[in-house]
């Protein structure tokens, strides 16, 4: 099943197009109204179509306000164990909601992915992934193994006396988002790989020790803690980045306001 990418203005069709050019399965549907020469489907109104290929998709991304999105789904919707997943981007391309099907649907991964396409920020209001407060900053060399990641995870939590149920995110650098070890690792523990953009380490005013080595390697201040620190909210640096065997992690808290 399909991923369609459905939007109403230009703006939102230009990322439209980057979403469906890094996901082999989505589709991009087009507003008749919308003068862009990209390719795909036409549409005249929000509502007819949701209901032509609601039951028809795996997910729904509308590149929309949230409203246009909540009115067009809520005729079509069953049931939480059934209903396609659906996320909602808006068109400055600044976040990627998941709105609908979160947990069992799959939009808390599929707003994860879009959010990496797009270098905008996930929202994830899911309350079992919410309350977790950990973000696992990982750097390592290309080709490394699955394994050696996994290891390198596990040992770093465990001698800092840290579960890995608390864990919501790892994180890297775009420039590993497609590391296959990585990309194994975070399916092997089951957690969401979130993908921080090297110019926005390289803008950061957070504190965090740089490395010549990586700055040397991948014209990088440093990749685990700044990784850890930037990939979510109100964080402080827990653990600093520890090495294991080519495997570079640091551990950030997110402080919660409660």
């Amino acid at each position: 099943m399909t991923i369609a990418v459905i939007t109403l203005s230009r703006e939102g069709a230009r990322l439209g197009d980057l979403i469906i050019r890094e996901m082999p399965d989505a589709r991009l549907y087009l507003h008749e109204k919308v003068d862009v020469s990209l390719t795909g489907e036409r549409f005249a109104g929000t509502l007819e179509l949701t209901r032509e290929i609601f039951a028809k998709v795996r997910g729904l991304v509308y590149i929309a306000p949230c409203g246009v999105a909540v009115r067009a789904v809520a005729p079509c919707l069953k049931h939480k164990t059934t209903d396609p997943a659906v996320v909602v981007v808006d068109v400055g391309g600044r976040w990627a909601v998941s709105l609908l099907s979160g947990h069992e649907g799959g939009a808390n991964d599929l707003a994860i992915t879009v959010g990496n396409i797009l270098g905008a920020e996930p929202v994830i209001s899911t309350t079992t992934e919410a309350v977790k407060n950990l973000i696992v900053g990982v750097g390592c060399r290309r080709g490394v193994s699955s394994e050696r990641i996994v290891t390198a995870i596990r040992d770093t939590l465990q001698k800092a006396d840290l579960d890995l149920s608390a864990v919501r995110l790892l994180a890297s650098v775009d420039i590993k988002a497609d590391e296959a070890g990585l990309i194994t690792a975070a399916r092997e523990l089951s957690l969401p790989l979130r993908i921080v953009g090297s110019q926005e380490i390289r803008d950061s005013a957070r504190d965090f020790r740089h490395s010549d080595l990586v700055k040397e390697k991948v014209n990088l201040p440093a990749v685990a803690e700044p990784c850890a620190l930037l990939a979510g909210r109100r964080t402080i640096l827990l653990i600093p980045k520890t090495v294991h065997d080519g495997v570079t992690v640091a551990v950030a808290e997110e402080s919660f306001l409660w």
